[in-house]
C-alpha cells in the first residue's frame, strides 16, 4: 500500500486516507523536535472511536461532531495525558495499570485483553510503560495497528521507545506475543514531521521489522 495516502495535506481539519479512518491535525511533541503526534478517528455504523488523545481532537472537533459523537477515546499509554482532556465530552479509556498516571477523567480501564465495540481488539502490551496498550481494528478491508508508542517509525526504520520507566523484559515479551498478529497497516501516535503517519506492511516485513526492534533491546539498545 503506497504511504502517500499516510500523507498529511491538511493542518486544519481530519484527513481521510481509507475506508473509514480519519487523522486529525499534526501537534508537535514537546520534548522532541520533528516529531508530531495525531489521533485517529474510527468512523463506523456501531459507533465513532477516537484513538490517542493529542490537540488534533479539538483542532478538529466541529468536523469530529459533524461524523457523530464519538463513543470512546481510547488512549495507548498514561503519557497522552500530557495534552489535558479534550473540550468534547468522550468518554476515556486506559489500560488498568497506567489508570494512577493518567490525569484524564477516566471512564473505564481495560484490565486484559478483550474486543471492545465490534471488531475493534485490545491487547494489551507492557513495556513501554505498565499499562501500554495496542489496539486492532478491523475495517473490514483492513486490519490496521495502533500502537501508540510501543513503534513508531523513524528514518524507515522501525523503533521502539524505551523509558526510564520502561521494562525491558516486558517490552520483549509483548513484541515476541504480536509476531504473529495478522495486520496490514501501522499507525504510531507519533511520526516524524512531513512523513507518513501510517505504513502499509505485509506479514513478512511485519515479522522482519519486529524482529530487528527485539535484536536491537537484546543487545541492550533502547531503540
Amino acid at each position: 500500500m503506497p504511504s502517500d495516502l499516510f500523507s498529511s495535506t491538511s493542518d486544519t481539519g481530519l484527513q481521510a486516507s481509507i475506508q473509514g479512518l480519519y487523522a486529525t491535525p499534526a501537534a508537535p511533541l514537546p520534548f522532541l523536535d520533528g516529531v508530531v503526534v495525531r489521533s485517529f478517528v474510527l468512523q463506523r455504523e456501531q459507533g465513532n472511536v477516537v484513538i490517542y488523545n493529542s490537540p488534533g481532537i479539538n483542532a478538529a472537533a466541529q468536523e469530529i461532531l459533524d461524523m457523530g459523537r464519538p463513543d470512546r477515546l481510547l488512549v495507548n499509554h498514561w503519557h497522552e495525558a500530557m495534552y489535558g482532556a479534550p473540550d468534547l465530552d468522550i468518554p476515556i479509556f486506559v489500560h488498568e495499570d497506567d489508570h494512577a498516571k493518567t490525569k484524564l477523567p477516566i471512564a473505564g480501564t481495560f484490565p486484559g485483553q478483550q474486543g471492545i465495540a465490534d471488531a475493534i481488539e485490545v491487547i494489551p502490551t507492557p513495556g513501554h510503560t505498565a499499562g501500554t496498550t495496542m489496539f486492532l481494528w478491523d475495517n473490514g478491508e483492513h486490519r490496521l495497528l495502533f500502537p501508540g508508542d510501543m513503534i513508531w517509525v523513524q528514518g524507515g526504520e522501525w523503533k521502539a521507545v524505551l523509558l526510564g520507566e520502561s521494562d525491558r523484559d516486558a517490552y520483549l515479551a509483548s513484541l515476541s506475543r504480536i509476531m504473529d498478529l495478522k495486520f496490514d497497516i501501522l499507525v504510531p501516535w507519533g511520526s516524524e514531521e512531513g512523513q507518513p503517519y501510517g505504513y502499509g506492511v505485509t506479514p513478512t516485513e511485519v515479522r522482519e521489522n519486529l524482529g530487528r526492534i527485539i535484536d536491537r533491546l537484546r543487545n541492550g539498545e533502547d531503540a
